[in-house]
């Protein structure tokens, strides 16, 4: 299978996950707060300890550098991390020049100051610098949590245009269920230390 593999994982108080997320397709987690989802993410991620074996289009995430696997397997958290003063630093040389219309900004943006963006804009700015990385997997912490509606409705059209574009296997973190429903190709669900399927979902 091409995509992301989770087998007999284990972290935190989660134990036996197993969940293949295809290329191209979006596999949707949700639960209750604190039942693990974010470690599972970082679990993926190699950004925290684990058991069970996880897997990269055939690749085991041990025979690989941390950092390189990173670059394959891009997180992008519910609080993105901003480390220059200007938005430009963060971001591929030619990046200003393929801004996506769908994040709302003008095309000075790049010149802007990181101190000067709303939570929100952040949030947007870190999902298009994880694409712009061209990652073969994605891995989403409530990637829509800051945004009002019709933000987050123009940000899931584009986010799933651009993981069909490219390919990308997709581990989303969600909790609203009207959401879930408009970008999961199948949902797992926290249950005590436990992912199962739910309604259905393969």
């Amino acid at each position: 299978m091409t995509g992301l593999l989770l087998d007999q994982v284990s972290v935190g108080a989660l134990t036996g996950v197993s969940l293949a997320v295809p290329a191209g397709r979006v596999v949707c987690v949700s639960g209750p707060s604190g039942s693990g989802k974010s470690r599972l993410l970082r679990a993926a991620a190699d950004l925290e300890p684990h058991g069970g074996e996880i897997s990269l289009n055939g690749t085991s995430q041990g025979a690989v550098p941390a950092h390189q696997w990173r670059r394959q397997v891009v997180m992008v958290p519910a609080d993105s991390q901003w480390w220059f003063d200007e938005v430009s630093a963060h971001f591929p040389e030619g990046a200003g020049e393929r801004l996506p219309a769908a994040l709302g900004f003008p095309a000075d943006v790049m010149a802007w100051s990181v101190s000067r963006l709303s939570s929100g804009e952040r949030q947007r700015l870190a999902l298009w610098r994880a694409l712009a990385l061209e990652p073969q997997a994605l891995l989403l912490d409530e990637p829509t949590a800051n945004l009002d509606g019709d933000s987050t409705l123009n940000i899931e059209n584009w986010l799933l245009d651009e993981i069909q574009r490219q390919q990308i296997a997709t581990l989303w973190v969600a909790h609203d269920p009207a959401q879930i429903r408009r970008v999961a190709d199948a949902h797992y669900r926290i249950r005590g230390t436990a992912l199962e399927p739910e309604h259905g979902s393969d």
